[in-house]
């Protein structure tokens, strides 16, 4: 098969669902324009003109879905808010009239991007979707995130096609993705990996011996790191996750994919650059080809620099077709003054030694 990425997506997510002001007066950097940039810088660059593109469409799916994920209660809560019309559920959620329609439209982004590539249609794709989704549980939004995109998906290609293979997601959202977490906690047959910002002063969850419970003791992987690092600091967890991946050998490979750790992000404390993206996305890559015939899926999650986030989705598109990267001007920055190695290395060993009871490390 010629080579082929899938880029799932919809006007809709670059206009639906905008945060409701002033009422309730609330401020979030989650908005359609984190869609509608990306889209415009694909259309300046002429990417869907690139024959090895695939444009893709989410599915429409039925309430069902949801429900095989998260309860009733909370998928009602969802419409019923959506139909009241601007709503808060806390300090990190709103609600508009398009909020149920758009939320589920993303699952099914998500779900197709997952399909696409299991079917064979394209090599890997891409979901740009929203709102994102690793923060939400089964019972409850949380952290911009109405319902679980990725957690929702497993569930689903696991119910309606009959799939019954090894998962691994890898999430390189800035935040812990405690949604993920908990969905599959005690799953054998789905590894969990996630690399994060992390107060270690103050603590939080995510930390390193939060590994699973139950048949899935070892399957839930943290990598938290200090806040500020900087694309020297980034890839030092694939030390780990190589290992593991070759180990756990999945199916395929679901990226959790947030760009919130990129420096000019308004949510996220470090200090990336779209290089760090690529380098990513060229290393997961390699590895997929190797242990699962490059079935790899990125699924947006967090990113909330309209001047990063184009960029570092293109980033990865060009590392997926195996291209030189360049990074624009504006990001020759040098912040490598203010790496944070000593301190990843020192997590990195103290993961490893958790890990070995359950690994080949």
């Amino acid at each position: 098969m010629k080579k082929k990425v899938g880029i799932v997506t919809d006007p809709d997510f670059a206009r639906k669902n905008v945060p409701p002001y002033p009422h309730p007066s609330f401020y979030s950097h989650e908005h359609p324009l984190r869609i509608k940039v990306v889209l415009d810088y694909f259309k300046k660059v002429k990417l869907f003109e690139d024959e090895r593109i695939e444009q893709i469409l989410p599915i429409n799916i039925v309430e069902s879905v949801l429900v095989q994920t998260h309860s009733q209660y909370h998928v009602d809560s969802i419409k019923r808010l959506s139909n009241f019309g601007n709503s808060i559920l806390d300090d990190e959620v709103f609600v508009t009239a398009d909020t149920y329609e758009l939320a589920k439209k993303a699952v099914g982004g998500a779900i197709v991007a997952i399909e696409s590539v299991l079917k064979q249609d394209v090599n890997q794709s891409l979901a740009l979707i929203r709102p994102p989704g690793h923060h939400a549980i089964r019972e409850k939004s949380s952290g911009l995130c109405i319902f679980n995109n990725i957690a929702t998906s497993i569930y689903y290609i696991r119910e309606q096609l009959k799939y019954n293979k090894k998962i691994a997601i890898v999430d390189i959202d800035d935040h812990f993705g405690d949604g993920l977490a908990q969905f599959f906690y005690e799953d054998p047959n789905t590894l969990y990996f996630s690399i994060h910002e992390f107060d270690f002063e103050e603590g939080d969850i995510g930390f390193i011996d939060e590994i699973g419970a139950g048949e899935g003791v070892g399957k839930n992987i943290n990598f938290p790191v200090p806040f500020g690092i900087v694309d020297e600091d980034f890839l030092e967890f694939m030390d780990i996750l190589e290992p593991l991946l070759r180990e756990f050998e999945p199916d395929i490979v679901i990226v959790a994919t947030g760009f919130d750790m990129y420096w000019d992000d308004a949510v996220g404390n470090c200090l990336l650059t779209s290089v760090s993206y690529y380098n990513f996305t060229k290393w997961i890559l390699q590895i997929a080809e190797e242990i699962c015939e490059g079935k790899v899926v990125f699924v947006l999650e967090g990113g909330y620099s309209l001047i990063g986030l184009p960029v570092c989705v293109h980033a990865v598109v060009r590392a997926l077709f195996k291209e030189e990267y360049e990074r624009p001007d504006f990001e020759y920055m040098d912040f490598s003054r203010l790496s944070q190695k000593a301190d990843i290395l020192k997590i990195k060993e103290a993961l490893k030694k958790i890990l070995r009871d359950h690994w080949n490390l």
